[in-house]
């Protein structure tokens, strides 16, 4: 796994410049998307008591907005390849914001199920999936590092609007927090401003303008249109096995950040000291996402970055069972730590593996079909955990249950990659490899020195056809986008094409030479 990918268009990613303003959006945009979920936490103790409903049904807050979160990556996958990311995540900056102002007024738990749970969640989803796809198309070689780094603003958010949670409803009570809070998702549309698509070079369009004037057997050949959702990933094995995997996962990913809180506060913990312990974990998890982002990028580890998510889910898994036999707020800071870790590992691979599966054309369908799946598992996660809480009162079975979960996901996805896709790939790799060598070494014993010539000339001729007819491909793909007011890029480098055109007999001479073969 792993590569040089091209961005949207097929140009080059970039791997900084405004990639870094796209970047830190992206962290912004992460952090609002994970840590409201579990920020809001701080407020059921609160709306138990205003409500008279039991713990479960304050969970579904938590599991709705993931649900919606999840559930409605498809919608996002559609309205990005049909209108852009910087459109659709402006409009989700004001849909998370009218979510969390209307749950200020609600009047029952119900309302606030639809207003935090659905609107303010497909406001966040609209967000979180583009900012994705823009920092896919931006990183290639520092891909790892940079999801490592955009994973960060999770945690980062969580130590903050955790703590000011719990300040604003000292202060202004639910009410006045969730007021406030909408204001703060505001910042959403600042974000989507950023995400300024990728455009191919000025000095490219004249280049290809040139090419094709000394094009004169080239055919023009349409190139067909997008799909606004491909459905063809779920041919990939790869792809199937990260997606069953994942869906375990999310089960009990995310039960103990909900259930913390809560749990301190059983064992008899003031409000301010059990809300510190979503603070320390997010404190950990900053350091532990970057840090996994650098040792995913090194050169012997990318390849395997599915085994390094196997190993982080069982470390998360078994952090969830050991958790669970805590006793006193001691221990739940141990287990915060640990967990924070393995959080962060977790979500700082994720999404690279899945770019590293499915690639960069792919990624936008592949992202909301994964979340599609996903869905399900987690609007059946928390729930589930406070139904068990409420027949149990014992905080213990739901962290066994959510540590068994995530300890299963890493055995499937584990075990089936190393079943079912590393002997294709390495046997794909041997043949790639030994075609290669065929192409490039191979001459004819009794070719003569002006034979092999005449050949290598007629070698570069039709070398250089194909790549003006791929050439002519682009731009009219390009011309047909731009008639339907969707501006895309080339989808060429323009130094590869000026080396090419300037060195052909540099090129061929290496290509046909016996001394570079031996």
């Amino acid at each position: 796994m792993g590569g040089v990918d091209v961005g949207a268009g097929g140009v080059k990613a970039p791997d900084g410049g405004w990639g870094w303003a796209v970047l830190a959006g992206c962290f912004l945009i992460t952090g609002f998307s994970y840590a409201f979920p579990k920020a809001i936490s701080v407020f059921f103790k609160e709306l138990i008591i205003e409500f008279g409903v039991g713990y479960s049904d304050t969970a579904w807050i938590s599991s709705i907005l993931l649900a919606i979160l999840y559930g409605t990556g498809p919608l996002c996958s559609v309205l990005v390849n049909r209108f852009g990311c910087r459109p659709v995540m402006m409009v989700g900056g004001l849909f998370a914001s009218l979510g969390m102002i209307l749950a200020s007024f609600s009047t029952s738990i119900i309302h606030i199920y639809l207003s935090t749970g659905v609107i303010t969640g497909l406001g966040l989803a609209l967000n979180f999936q583009p900012s994705l796809i823009m920092l896919n198309q931006y990183f290639s070689e520092k891909r790892p590092l940079a999801n490592g780094l955009s994973a960060a603003g999770s945690p980062v958010a969580l130590c903050c609007l955790s703590p000011l949670g719990q300040f604003f409803q000292y202060q202004y009570g639910w009410r006045g927090g969730f007021l406030i809070l909408g204001g703060i998702l505001l910042n959403c549309c600042v974000c989507g401003a950023l995400m300024r698509p990728l455009v191919a070079p000025k000095i490219l369009k004249s280049s290809l303008k040139e090419l094709e004037q000394d094009n004169e057997e080239g055919t023009e050949k349409k190139k067909p249109k997008a799909k606004l959702l491909d459905f063809s990933v779920f041919k990939d094995c790869g792809f199937l096995i990260y997606t069953v995997a994942a869906s375990i996962m999310v089960l009990g990913l995310f039960v103990p950040p909900v259930f913390v809180v809560s749990y301190a506060k059983e064992l008899g913990n003031e409000d301010t000291k059990s809300a510190l312990l979503l603070s320390i974990l997010g404190f950990i998890d900053i350091f532990a996402r970057p840090t996994c982002g650098v040792i995913a990028g090194l050169k012997w580890v990318r390849p395997r970055c599915v085994y390094l998510l196997s190993f982080a889910l069982i470390f998360n898994g078994i952090t969830d069972l050991v958790g669970s036999q805590a006793k006193d707020y001691g221990s739940l800071v141990v287990f915060c730590i640990f967990f924070g870790i393995s959080y962060g590992m977790v979500g700082a691979l994720q999404f690279e593996v899945l770019m590293a599966i499915v690639g960069t054309e792919k990624f936008s369908s592949a992202i909301g079909l994964v979340l599609l799946m996903e869905a399900i598992a987690v609007l059946v996660g928390p729930p589930s955990a406070g139904r068990l809480l409420d027949a149990t009162h014992n905080y213990m079975w739901i962290f066994l249950l959510a540590g068994s979960e995530v300890v299963l996901s890493a055995v499937v996805l584990a075990t089936c990659n190393f079943l079912f896709i590393r002997k294709d790939s390495s046997e794909s790799a041997d043949t790639l490899e030994n075609i290669t060598v065929t192409q490039v070494c191979s001459k004819p014993p009794d070719m003569n020195d002006e034979e092999e010539k005449g050949a290598r000339e007629e070698q570069e001729k039709e070398t250089k056809k194909e790549v003006i007819k791929a050439l002519k491909e682009e731009v009219e793909a390009d011309k047909e986008k731009v008639e339907e007011a969707r501006p895309e890029s080339v989808t060429v480098d323009s130094q590869e094409v000026e080396r090419f055109l300037k060195e052909p007999q540099q090129n061929g001479d290496m290509a046909s030479s016996p001394e570079t073969c031996l």
